[in-house]
């Protein structure tokens, strides 16, 4: 089965499909100076438009992987947006585990694997 990959950079691509299955790459917020809040909207923002573009939405999430950097300070701020996000739709599966991020200064990143309708 082809793989079809979108938003390409030189060392990976955002999204790769293949039948009708979709994986977006760790997506992080671009402006890193944001709060726990903040970068956590963001994120959702881009896997938001990700989605789309693979052609498909949130409904339709198989599973998330959330890093947060700390998970004491930054598990429930998260959540709250979190939880604004997934308000309209069933509870999606997800693991949040505290990770070493690349930079210091990020504080959230999801990778998310769903399926187009």
């Amino acid at each position: 089965m082809a793989v079809e990959r979108l938003h390409i950079q030189e060392r990976f691509s955002e999204i790769a499909i293949s039948g009708n299955l979709v994986h977006l790459a760790g997506q992080l917020a671009a402006d890193l100076t944001l709060d726990i809040k903040g970068q956590t909207q963001q994120t959702l923002d881009y896997i938001d438009q990700f989605l789309a573009d693979a052609g498909t939405d949130k409904s339709h999430i198989l599973s998330v992987m959330i890093f947060v950097k700390d998970i004491a300070t930054n598990y429930a701020p998260m959540n709250e947006v979190w939880d604004a996000w997934v308000a309209d739709i069933d509870a999606l599966p997800r693991t949040c585990i505290e990770a070493n991020m690349y930079k210091p200064d990020v504080l959230v990143e999801m990778t998310v694997v769903a399926v187009k309708p």
